[in-house]
């Protein structure tokens, strides 16, 4: 029965392929829907053809043929539905700017579902550590940072007390302060907005959020709101029929240097521009030109300050050459040295501009703990640094302390208190993992002082709504005593006026480290204990009455 077989193998390869398309998009409406269409047209034909009539050759009747064509014509609209759901723009990791729907500033909007939103990722993927993050962004997931194993770190390492802080001036909080990235453009009412503003120190928008400030504003007037710009990129989503968006995610917009100044674009040896892996429409510019550096400047200068911004954070500080492009550095910049060189050129270049104008800059300089000595140089001409990934790599990829290790990445902080300088660091965990939340606490109590914050995040770039404010944060903590000190092989303790922190950075899996306080204190479940014993990559906030 040639029509019979071969009606029903049609019909099952297209429920088949339904079943493939409603997995991909699973948890996805508009996708769920067109699997389910998919499935359905295929089912219909299988279940719905020709009967078996005992003889060899019968061809199909013409009510099954209608039936079958029906269905193709089903699977086959269907099939186009799905290949425009993402209306609205080129895939990308940045949504069109303000126009399209002020959906979000460096991401494709957080509705719109598939693989082309970054947030997504495939049911059977696990998330491995990136080497770093564009800020979106958010690391590219092409490549991944060699995870430092138990026999990596030397487990007699002790990191010197000169890497804890000084005492810290007068009016130093004595509970954790907190930042909040708002990135996605996310809704927001009035209420979050003014609860969010008590909440944190430190609020980063996009540049076409201008509006809400004078909100943040009134419920605190301290807070200090900044504005995200990528230093190394330019955007062709936000160009549009030769004329860049009004407000941009970058300081330069791409139709203006595709047009003029093409030689802004970093190329390979063979003259082809770079992108940002995984990143559609991010284009790398040259930070190194004298003249990018000028017109970005300008651009964000006069920006920011009509909408009343107080600060920049200025996304993308990069250290290594081949950054979103691995194994292929910039013709102009063939070492990660000359491409350090562009970075402080570009940093020194617009600091006197930023400071005339009355702009902080913050940098967002991930894995700057992979270089020695870059976070203390880009520092020089900043007033802060971002480190977005900090100790906290995942819920079971926590850093130890080894040369690259917790030792660096807490010394960030403190180099930074001693020079009067901003310090934001976010771990990355889900919400309710205590061990995570506790070890990277605990470590930014370590060098934690008048101008430090912290933040968590549960998946990479979910720059949306607030994250659940957690107990801890509010605990009072008092005035240190000061730095922090080695009390045993890579476990640390500082003490507080009301408190005591301690960390045990020793790799995850090796044995528990029992350190005696000397006193009585509470510890997270308020129980009273005068000795506490933690595993390695583990951390503990410990509180008496004030």
């Amino acid at each position: 029965m040639r029509s019979t077989r071969s009606a029903r193998l049609w019909g099952a390869l297209l429920a088949g392929g339904g079943i493939v398309v409603l997995s991909l998009v699973a948890g996805v409406p508009e996708g769920a829907v067109i699997g389910v269409l998919i499935a359905a047209a295929g089912i219909t034909l299988a279940v719905g053809g020709p009967r078996d009539h005992g003889e060899p050759g019968i061809r199909v009747a013409t009510t099954d043929r209608r039936r079958r064509w029906t269905a193709v014509l089903v699977s086959a609209g269907a099939l186009c539905a799905l290949a425009v759901v993402p209306a609205g723009g080129a895939p990308g990791r940045t949504p069109a700017g303000p126009s399209a729907a002020a959906a979000g500033g460096r991401w494709w909007p957080p509705g719109v579902p598939g693989p082309w939103n970054p947030s997504w990722t495939w049911p059977w993927t696990t998330t491995t550590r990136p080497t770093t993050t564009p800020t979106s962004t958010a690391p590219p997931t092409t490549t991944t940072t060699p995870r430092p194993t138990s026999t990596t770190p030397p487990t007699t390492t002790t990191a010197p007390t000169s890497t804890g802080t000084t005492p810290p001036p007068t009016g130093l909080p004595t509970d954790a302060q907190t930042f909040w990235l708002h990135l996605n453009s996310t809704p927001t009412s009035d209420a979050m907005l003014a609860a969010e503003a008590k909440r944190h120190r430190y609020i980063v928008l996009n540049a076409w959020e201008g509006g809400l400030i004078p909100k943040l504003k009134a419920a605190n007037p301290a807070v200090q709101v900044f504005v995200y710009k990528d230093l190394s990129s330019t955007r062709s989503y936000a160009c549009r029929d030769g004329r860049d968006d009004a407000e941009l995610p970058t300081g330069v917009g791409y139709c203006f240097a595709d047009s003029r100044h093409p030689e802004w674009f970093l190329t390979d040896s063979s003259g082809r521009r770079f992108t940002y892996s995984g990143y559609g429409g991010h284009w790398q510019m040259d930070v190194g030109d004298v003249d990018y550096q000028n017109t970005w400047a300008s651009n964000v200068i006069s920006s920011s300050k009509a909408s009343g911004f107080d600060g920049v954070l200025m996304d993308n500080a990069l250290f290594a050459c081949d950054t979103y492009h691995s194994g292929v550095c910039p013709a102009k910049y063939p070492t990660n040295a000359s491409f350090q060189n562009a970075y402080l050129s570009m940093l020194a270049g617009t600091r006197a501009r930023f400071r005339e104008a009355g702009l902080k800059t913050v940098a967002n300089m991930s894995n700057a703990r992979l270089h020695n000595g870059v976070w203390n140089a880009y520092m020089n001409h900043l007033d802060g640094g971002f480190d977005e990934w900090w100790l906290a790599f995942g819920d079971n990829d926590l850093l130890p302390e080894y040369p690259e290790g917790w030792s660096r990445q807490v010394a960030e902080i403190a180099a930074n208190e001693a020079n009067g300088k901003i310090t934001w660091v976010q771990g990355h965990f889900t919400p309710g993992n205590e061990r995570a939340f506790r070890y990277a606490l605990a470590s930014y109590f370590m060098a934690a002082g008048a101008r430090s914050a912290i933040s968590e995040i549960g998946t990479t770039d979910a720059y949306g709504d607030p994250t659940t404010k957690h107990a801890a944060y509010d605990w009072v903590m008092g005035t240190p005593s000061g730095p922090y000190r080695s009390v045993a092989p890579n476990v640390f303790r500082r003490d507080f006026g009301c408190g005591v922190v301690v960390v045990n950075a020793n790799p995850s899996g090796s044995p528990g480290v029992t350190v005696q306080l000397g006193t009585t204190l509470l510890d997270e479940a308020r129980t009273q204990v005068s000795a506490v014993t933690l595993p390695g990559t583990s951390g503990t906030i410990l509180r008496k009455a004030c």
